[in-house]
């Protein structure tokens, strides 16, 4: 190979490469992005990408890591320039994504990501931080307990997390008269613009009374919802694709065609002409969030957690499996009547889209890569629905059996599980329960309780109830006498109506 990828060899890439069509030298910054990593750069930086060839020039991204060096790393050598690779099963299409900037790592140099959100230049602050990274307590507030957050209110000039981050440059912007940014949220949590919203007014408040009202009613926080299957990429991706372009690429993003982004229409300070890349403006972002999460995520959890459980280390292959694909159809015709039935959603169109993404062998999505934090994404993709279905008077089986399933997957770690590292904010915890020989009502009870799954709801115990049932099918004879006892075999699936 002749070098690295960066702004001087991308002229000699082949022709059949895409590559930004606009000079780079003349973008100017008008989004931070707070969470720079592979989601982020096969979804917005991408639609970003769009809009900047399209002559809108003043939207180039400056990229923060709130933890890791690594994306930092790699790209900052190419000049933030990287490769998309949009695979499916007939091929794949190279695309070099040029809207990336500058890249920061906020543990190094927290001024430095200060002085970027503070610049006037920005109108947009989008995240990708995943779950776990909002720091909620059980019952969905700050947890303002959490070092993190005890460490930002006591050092706004040196925070480590997104709360602090976005306080600190808002409190600034507000005394230099600077117009606060747009705060855009595009993590899979439920309304997730008005979630941050809240969170963002409770950390605000314990700092200044004063601050928490700015945010309260001068910040713009649209609810979005995003959705593009990003696999993690391996060394067999960097070296096929290092081979293809002639030159190497450090970190190359692989991706699927599919893509979606729907975003609540609020952005006071401005913000680019997405839809005229097929991004969806709408006035409420709800249902399409409700689909997504229930009928998108949900199955992938539970392709996820039957599939390592039953040895299958990817989502074709886990899909392929007649009972698992089975199962999927019958766990989305639970969640469906779950979801708004006056919103126009065509979930029978849907599904079947998703059937084929989830068929997908070119991408080699991994089930552990899926599985990790459930803790975190259970509540919204599975547990939500259940409870939907008991308050209906419906039965929730299908979706009980994916907690269930994340249990017996939790459990089984370091056992009989190929391939199937993944992690979860409360291993310690679970593991330490694990570890006391429960009986199974009691330990899938305690489980709840740590993961804070239902509190306070009326319903909570007749699916503690349900859950358990399953558990006790996967301790006697796996996900086989799991499926066996819904009645599901290897008969062939049929789509959801």
């Amino acid at each position: 190979m002749n070098g690295r990828l960066s702004n001087v060899t991308i002229a000699k890439l082949p022709a059949e490469v895409l590559v930004p069509r606009y000079a780079r030298n003349s973008v100017t910054p008008g989004i931070v992005h707070l969470g720079v990593g592979a989601f982020h750069r096969a979804h917005q930086a991408a639609y970003v990408d769009a809009c900047l060839a399209d002559g809108e020039s003043n939207w180039g991204i400056v990229g923060v890591s709130l933890r890791s060096p690594d994306t930092r790393d790699a790209l900052k050598p190419q000049d933030g320039l990287y490769t998309l690779a949009i695979r499916d099963s007939a091929g794949e299409q190279l695309q070099v994504i040029g809207s990336i900037q500058s890249l920061l790592v906020a543990p190094e140099d927290p001024g430095a990501v200060l002085a970027a959100l503070t610049d006037p230049r920005i109108r947009i602050v989008t995240l990708t931080i995943t779950e776990k990274a909002y720091l909620r307590a059980a019952d969905g507030t700050l947890d303002s307990a959490h070092p993190d957050i005890v460490h930002d209110l006591a050092n706004p000039g040196s925070p480590r997390t997104a709360h602090g981050f976005l306080a600190e440059s808002l409190a600034r912007r507000s005394i230099a008269g600077t117009p606060p940014f747009t705060v855009l949220c595009c993590d899979n949590l439920p309304a997730n613009g008005a979630t941050l919203h809240r969170l963002l007014i409770e950390f605000a408040k314990l700092r200044d009374a004063d601050l928490g009202r700015h945010v309260a009613d001068e910040v713009a926080f649209p609810s979005s919802m995003v959705d593009r299957i990003v696999p993690a990429t391996t060394d067999a991706d960097r070296t096929r694709i290092g081979q293809q372009l002639g030159v190497e690429d450090a970190w190359p993003v692989m991706t699927e065609p599919f893509r979606q982004w729907v975003i609540e229409d609020r952005f006071p300070a401005g913000r680019p002409a997405w839809e005229r890349f097929g991004v969806t403006m709408v006035e409420d972002v709800g249902p399409f969030e409700d689909m997504k999460l229930r009928l998108l995520n949900g199955a992938h959890s539970g392709i996820a957690y039957l599939g390592l459980l039953s040895g299958h280390a990817t989502v074709d292959r886990a899909f392929a499996d007649p009972a698992i694909r089975r199962f999927v159809d019958r766990l989305w015709a639970e969640a469906i009547p779950t979801l708004p039935q006056d919103a126009g959603l065509d979930t029978t169109a849907y599904t079947a889209e998703l059937a084929d993404r989830f068929s997908n062998t070119a991408l080699a999505h991994r089930t552990a890569q899926i599985a990790n934090d459930g803790s975190q994404k259970l509540p919204q993709r599975i547990v939500a629905s259940a409870l939907a279905r008991l308050e209906a008077g419906l039965l929730p089986e299908h979706l009980s059996l994916v907690v269930a399933a994340w249990i017996a997957a939790c459990a089984a770690r370091g056992g009989a599980l190929p391939e199937g590292h993944f992690t979860d904010p409360l291993d310690a915890a679970l593991n330490e329960l694990f570890g006391r020989d429960l009986p199974t009502a009691k330990m899938t009870e305690a489980v709840f309780d740590l993961a804070g799954f239902a509190i306070g709801h009326a319903e909570r115990q007749r699916l503690i109830e349900f859950v358990a049932t399953h558990l006790v099918h996967f301790k006697q004879g796996g996900p086989k006498l799991a499926f066996a006892a819904l009645g599901i075999g290897n008969e062939p699936p049929r789509l959801a109506e």
